[in-house]
């Protein structure tokens, strides 16, 4: 490999939420913890990305900024037809500081207070959050698992859209926790029922990078080119690591809806973030190809040793993201002591309680860290049930 995402890198007192913000998330966790929860990853970005920020830092003027530079909007659409066979315009294109505020706002732009707002579950907690605090309201339907794998329910899916309470869904797609890369198929049958109900979608694609070797995933909006009733969140934050850069790119086919938004929500970047999600999509494609590899070997070590050693534990390997969500139902009835149990070992995971619903049972955990640190963990989950 050209690139080193063996090294343990010490992310201690760097003001890291995942590390330094642990005992926040987790108060009983010992000192030596390895943290798996919160969806960063312990590898150093690209190091194009790295000396695209040292240049910009190096100009030494940080006032305000805006993206006037063409070649931002190039590159990201550039990348999207690349990776994911998706066309998109640059004035398609507006920016915020991360997915989760574009959904409070794309939600205050389609939708009014008291208005229902569908979301699969077990799903992102934020998705809740976002829906409440627009002063909407949450409606779940269910994903139904069976031998590990999770598939929409499209029966109640219709059922919720039928209800002209109900005014949007927001698909996450690929699924966090679950990990499901939707088919063009689910896909279709997702938009067929949005579009006999006249729901607006908002589709979350944070980690649509994020696959295994020989899965591909379809942008929805690439689906439906015509199909103006659909805002699209993306970002290179989960891709490259950048979730501390603090810039989303939110695509907005209808006019009107962007015009709305660039008046109420128009967002001045970071001088820094633009430099690097620029070099991200420019030139950071061989490092993303080789991160995907190691993720994969990852996930790979962790079914063949948790088959081999614990066989009680339910876990299939994720078709996208680097999160591994885990089925430790047959370790217990108390799922609540169960994963207090992870985290008293310095494993700190997070419940399935936390998913909003439907997430009882599981647990997420995240993989994406050095291989030493697999074999570490791994070795403490066997100490732990064994």
């Amino acid at each position: 490999m050209l690139y080193d995402f063996d090294t343990v890198i010490n992310r201690w007192h760097t003001d890291s939420e995942k590390y330094d913000g642990l005992k926040k998330f987790a108060p009983k966790a010992p000192d030596n913890s390895i943290p798996l929860w919160i969806a960063d990853m312990d590898f150093k970005t690209a190091p194009e990305i790295i000396a695209a920020m040292h240049k910009r830092v190096d100009e030494g003027i940080f006032g305000y900024t805006d993206i006037y530079d063409a070649s931002y909007y190039q590159a990201v659409c550039h990348w999207m037809e690349k990776r994911h066979h998706w066309h998109i315009t640059p004035d398609e294109i507006v920016v915020d500081s991360g997915v989760v505020p574009a959904l409070s706002h794309a939600l205050s732009l389609i939708a009014r207070p008291g208005d229902g707002v569908i979301i699969h579950t077990p799903a992102y907690k934020p998705f809740f959050n976002s829906i409440r605090n627009t002063g909407m309201i949450p409606v779940y339907t269910r994903l139904c698992c069976s031998h590990g794998l999770f598939t929409i329910d499209f029966e109640d899916l219709e059922q919720k859209a039928e209800d002209e309470n109900n005014k949007v869904l927001i698909l996450c797609s690929p699924h966090n926790p679950t990990g499901r890369v939707w088919s063009q198929e689910e896909l279709s049958h997702i938009m067929d029922i949005c579009r006999k109900h006249d729901l607006f979608i908002i589709c979350d694609e944070i980690h649509n990078d994020i696959l295994r070797p020989g899965i591909c995933h379809t942008p929805l909006a690439g689906l439906y080119p015509d199909m103006k009733r659909l805002i699209t969140c993306t970002a290179p934050s989960k891709t490259f690591n950048l979730a501390g850069n603090h810039l989303a790119n939110i695509i907005i086919p209808d006019q009107g809806i962007r015009d709305r938004w660039n008046s109420l929500y128009h967002y001045l970047p970071n001088p820094i973030s633009a430099a690097a999600a620029t070099a991200a999509y420019e030139k950071g494609e061989p490092w993303l190809d080789e991160l995907n590899q190691y993720l994969a070997e990852n996930f790979r070590r962790m079914e063949t040793y948790l088959k081999a050693n614990l066989p009680a534990i339910g876990f299939q390997i994720p078709e996208a993201t680097y999160l591994a969500w885990i089925n430790i139902e047959n370790l217990g009835p108390d799922h609540g002591e169960i994963e207090n149990r992870f985290i008293e070992n310095g494993l700190i995971i997070e419940g399935g309680d936390q998913f909003v619903e439907n997430g009882e049972g599981f647990i997420r955990l995240n993989a994406a860290v050095p291989r030493s640190i697999i074999d570490t963990l791994l070795n403490k989950i066997n100490h732990i049930f064994n």
